[in-house]
């Protein structure tokens, strides 16, 4: 198992850029800002150290993630409240905490180092574990249970949905063939099978080929999309006036939600043509990224796992509707 002193040796992705795009809006005495992923506390800590009058709301689905940032950001008192909690709960979580907007909130997305790293929770293909993947241990469908139950046109619409795996249909067959014979339970015989359902042509490129097969499982599990969905808008609904959102994406999928919801919020609703654009047809946000930012080189010579992430930051400029 992990401990405080192993897991603040992990390296928080893109660190300063996210305190910098953050810096504007949490550091005014009595801010408030909300770390939607709290997962080891790197971010967290370093929002607590750099701005000593900031209030942060934690959340994480993951109790032992929970435990853990606890022990590291203990120092802090309570300057911290750390919620067991899905991201897509923010406004009920700060609500019950009787704080009535918040001016900072961050998304670091994805399945953290502690997940990753720790073989027994079934997330990482390279070693052989249990096929679990649930983020909170606690409730939910394990991806052994959906490999084991699914339908052979459900597992295809998750590969080919959320995996964006051009064998879909071939490694569904497989998948429903082999379980006849003996049911899932751990990732290397998935692995191999997803590995020998997929052309030698096809393999010899794009990393490890069951990648694809285990993002998939991963946000099925999790519903880590609909999640999402509900999430963006409602931490953008929650954000005072000049209050800033950032989100780090780590796939494709949870970036083009993102950039969808930021390209709504930040255009004008009005009827093209008005000579005066009346305030409730007027923007709501404004962005702070010019697309979706990457990591420098840099920072990818010291953290490798900073590579996929894409990064996007929107400010409110316009009051919530009452």
């Amino acid at each position: 198992m992990s401990t405080a002193a192993d897991n603040a040796k992990h390296v928080p992705v893109m660190l300063d850029r996210c305190l910098d795009l953050l810096a504007p809006a949490i550091s005014a005495p009595g801010a408030v800002v909300v770390d939607a992923t709290l997962g080891l506390g790197g971010h967290s800590e370093a929002m607590l150290r750099r701005f000593p009058e900031v209030r942060l709301v934690a959340v994480d689905r993951d109790p032992e993630a929970l435990r853990l940032a606890g022990e590291r950001l203990a120092p802090f008192g309570d300057r911290a409240a750390l919620v067991h909690a899905v991201y897509d709960e923010i406004p009920e979580v700060v609500g019950r905490l009787g704080i009535d907007r918040i001016d900072g909130v961050l998304f670091d997305l994805g399945v953290s180092s502690m997940q990753l790293d720790e073989a027994e929770r079934g997330f990482a293909y390279a070693q052989d574990a249990p096929l679990d993947m649930r983020m909170d241990q606690s409730t939910g469908m394990s991806a052994a249970e959906v490999l084991n139950t699914y339908s052979h046109g459900d597992l295809a619409r998750i590969l080919k949905v959320y995996g964006e795996e051009r064998f879909a249909g071939k490694i569904a067959s497989v998948i429903v063939r082999e379980r006849e014979k003996e049911p899932f339970t751990t990732s290397a015989r998935l692995v191999e099978l997803v590995r020998n359902a997929i052309p030698a042509a096809t393999r010899r490129t794009g990393g490890n080929p069951a990648k694809r097969t285990f993002q998939a499982l991963r946000i099925e599990v999790n519903r880590e999309l609909a999640v999402l969905e509900r999430a963006i808008p409602g931490a953008m609904d929650a954000l005072g006036l000049g209050g800033r959102i950032v989100v780090m994406s780590y796939q494709s999928l949870e970036d083009r939600i993102v950039k969808g919801f930021f390209a709504e919020a930040t255009r004008s609703t009005a009827p093209p043509g008005l000579p005066v654009v009346p305030e409730e047809h007027q923007p709501r946000f404004r962005l702070l990224t010019r697309g979706a930012e990457q990591a420098s080189e840099e920072e990818l010579a010291r953290n490798r796992r900073a590579a996929p992430a894409r990064l996007r930051a929107a400010e409110r400029i316009r009051e919530r509707l009452t």
